[in-house]
C-alpha cells in the first residue's frame, strides 16, 4: 500500500502585512502554528510517517522542522512543493509540479512507507483535483476553510493506493 499525507503548513502570522504571502520566504509560523505543528508531529507518528518533504517557504519548512524533530525522522526541501504564485505562474505550471513530486515520492512510498509533504492550500487543492477528486467534493471542503482552502492550516489529506490500484483514495484525515 501506498499512502502520502498531504499536510497544509500551520497558521502563519497572518498579521504581518510587510512580508508577501506568495513570495519566498513568506511569513513565520505564528505561536498557534507553533502549538499546531507540534500536534501534527503527533498525529503523523501515529500515522507511521518515516519521511516529510517540505515547500521552501518559512510557514512550511517550520512546520516540517518542527515534525521533523518530534518525531525524529528527516524532512528534506523540495522546491517543487512552493506556494502559487499567482501572480506570475500558471495553474498548468503548479499542477505539473506538484504531480511530478508526488508521483516521485508515491514511488519511493511504495517502498519505504508513508511519507508526508508539506505544502500550501492552492497546490494541494490542484493536486486533489489532478488526483481525481471532483470539483463538488472539494468546493465542498474548501467552503469550510480560510481563504476557500481544501483544508486548514495544519490540516492533512490522506492520498492512499493498494499495490494493484490505479486510483487514489483521498481522506481529509486531520483536523488541528
Amino acid at each position: 500500500m501506498t499512502r502520502i499525507y498531504l499536510v497544509r503548513h500551520a497558521t502563519p502570522a497572518w498579521e504581518r502585512k510587510d512580508i508577501p504571502y506568495d513570495i519566498h520566504p513568506g511569513p513565520p509560523l505564528s505561536p498557534k502554528g507553533e502549538k499546531e505543528a507540534e500536534a501534527l508531529a503527533e498525529f503523523l507518528q501515529r500515522q507511521g510517517v518515516l519521511r516529510l518533504y517540505y515547500s521552501p517557504f518559512e510557514r512550511s519548512a517550520r512546520t516540517a522542522r518542527i515534525i521533523a524533530a518530534c518525531n525524529h525522522i528527516p524532512a528534506l526541501e523540495e522546491q517543487r512543493l512552493a506556494e502559487w504564485r499567482e501572480a506570475d505562474e500558471m495553474k498548468e505550471s503548479v499542477i505539473d509540479r506538484m504531480r511530478l513530486v508526488f508521483e516521485d515520492i508515491a514511488r519511493e512510498s511504495a517502498s519505504l512507507g508513508p511519507s508526508a509533504l508539506v505544502s500550501h492550500g492552492g497546490p494541494i487543492t490542484f493536486l486533489l483535483l489532478a488526483l481525481g477528486m471532483e470539483e463538488t467534493d472539494l468546493s465542498a471542503w474548501k467552503n469550510k476553510f480560510d481563504g476557500y482552502n481544501p483544508l486548514p492550516p495544519a490540516g492533512v489529506w490522506c492520498a492512499e493506493r493498494n499495490g494493484d490500484g490505479r486510483n487514489w483514495n483521498l481522506n481529509l484525515a486531520y483536523i488541528p
